[in-house]
């Protein structure tokens, strides 16, 4: 019994987050055919994009087409190997009589699109060379007994296998570009990034800003607008990378300016893992190295480590404010005790008065009170 076969089915729906014309455009990219025909692959009905595919193959088309945005499914091909419907390359005997007799007569048929003319070697319709096209024929049909069904020649049927790679080759990682909106970072680099940005962010901003300020309040000013700009730009290319690695778009990051979602939306970015493989923003990133993963984890331990310290020094400085105002209270108190207290029992030994007084300054003395 020959292996199962299967088919691609397209009933014209999307892949969460895919846009209507990108699907269209990278459809019509992947087929290699024009708009008009893609359109048409969009009207609600189940189309068989690929029919009489081994597992393998069929797989194969299946991630590519979903990585283009198109929600397809993978289903059995019963009726693969079975088809009487006259294909280019195996016409029906008739067909070829009917050629054939008509060599002799003044008028033809294509033998590709039917079109009746005057007796010519080239199809006034579609434009093939008849000879050509004929011996391509018979070169294919002398070929197909010798190879298997399942490798059949490129082009043999218009069901086979195109030969060409199917879309394009992804590499095995994707590029690290932190200074971009391209590319996914997972959760562990995204909270090294971070940790990284911001302390590159206070230091940058405290010299400048200190230059800036030690030169003139104007330009310090300036120059902490400059590198607040930047800090934000830089913020956003990180969380777009990650919203990437989930398979969500960058214009999400505006959730954070909503109420209540803003608050919860950072959260998310941390907890919700990126998916395993190639999604519509490229390859995987890279696994973490362990200098990724220290950064990550001292972005956690700083945070547990500072809280701790607040917690045994917010309690000190509050009984040392409190000591400080008690003693100031006491102060007045004690200066006043000073004030009143009782003299001692050493008092200052009398003066007498010097004898030796000269006799001018007591006749002096007396005129002044006489004088008064």
């Amino acid at each position: 019994m020959s292996d199962a076969r299967y088919k691609i089915v397209f009933e014209g729906e999307l892949m969460p987050g895919a846009a209507l014309e990108t699907v269209k455009e990278n459809l019509a990219k992947l087929f290699k055919s024009d708009a008009s025909k893609i359109d048409s692959l969009f009207g609600g009905r189940p189309v068989a994009l690929k029919r009489d595919l081994e597992e393998v193959e069929a797989d194969k088309y299946l991630a590519a087409l979903q990585r283009a945005g198109a929600q397809v499914r993978k289903e059995q091909d019963l009726a693969a190997g079975f088809s009487l419907v006259e294909t280019e390359d195996h016409p029906n005997p008739e067909t070829l009589a009917a050629v054939e007799s008509e060599q002799d007569t003044g008028t033809m048929t294509c033998p590709k699109c039917g079109h009746e003319q005057a007796k010519s070697g080239e199809c006034q319709a579609c434009g093939i060379i008849i000879e050509k096209f004929l011996a391509r024929q018979a070169q294919l049909a002398e070929a197909a007994p010798a190879v298997a069904s399942s490798a059949v020649a490129p082009g043999a049927s218009p069901y086979a296998t195109p030969q060409a790679q199917v879309g394009e080759a992804l590499p095995q990682y994707c590029e690290l570009r932190p200074f971009g909106i391209t590319g996914r970072i997972g959760r562990v680099r995204y909270l090294a990034w971070s940790f990284v940005f911001m302390i590159a962010l206070l230091v940058v901003l405290g010299v400048g800003a200190g230059i800036g300020f030690a030169i003139h309040p104007i330009v310090g000013g300036l120059i902490a607008t400059v590198l607040g700009i930047a800090a934000i730009v830089v913020s956003v290319q990180i969380n777009v990378q990650r919203l990437h690695d989930i398979g969500w778009s960058g214009w999400l990051y505006l959730l954070n300016f909503v109420p209540i979602v803003g608050s919860v939306f950072p959260l998310l970015l941390l907890f919700i893992p990126g998916t395993t493989g190639a999604n519509r923003f490229g390859a995987p990133p890279p696994p973490n190295t362990t200098a990724v993963k220290v950064l990550a984890w001292m972005w956690l331990i700083i945070p547990v480590v500072f809280g701790i310290l607040a917690a045994i020094s917010i309690p000190a400085y509050q009984d040392y404010v409190e000591r400080s105002e008690m003693s100031s209270y006491e102060m007045p108190a004690d200066g006043d005790s000073a004030d009143y207290a009782e003299p001692t029992d050493e008092a200052a030994p009398y003066a007498e008065p010097d004898e030796s007084m000269d006799e001018g300054d007591a006749a002096a003395e007396q005129e002044e009170n006489e004088s008064n």
